[in-house]
């Protein structure tokens, strides 16, 4: 029950898209902190989310499932 890596910086001038798979067998959920930002929904064993930051910033994340699940996006400008 972790995000692997849990933790990722990039460069908001890359445009890239962050994407987050299932691979445990386990729901689990990709929910920014605070209610905003994205919410994937329950993820099952190999479904897929897809997320492009527009806005540099730091944008922490959990599973609304499994709470003590969470990661940090790091975008630069």
């Amino acid at each position: 029950n972790a995000y692997n890596p849990s933790n990722l910086t990039f460069s908001l001038a890359s445009k890239q898209a962050v994407k987050w798979r299932n691979d445990d067998g386990t729901t689990h959920t990709v929910t920014a902190d605070g209610g905003g930002g994205f919410n994937s929904g329950n993820l099952g064993d190999g479904e897929t989310f897809t997320f492009t930051f527009t806005t540099a910033g730091v944008y922490p994340y959990h599973c609304t499932i499994h709470p003590t699940m969470v990661g940090t996006i790091t975008v630069n400008p």
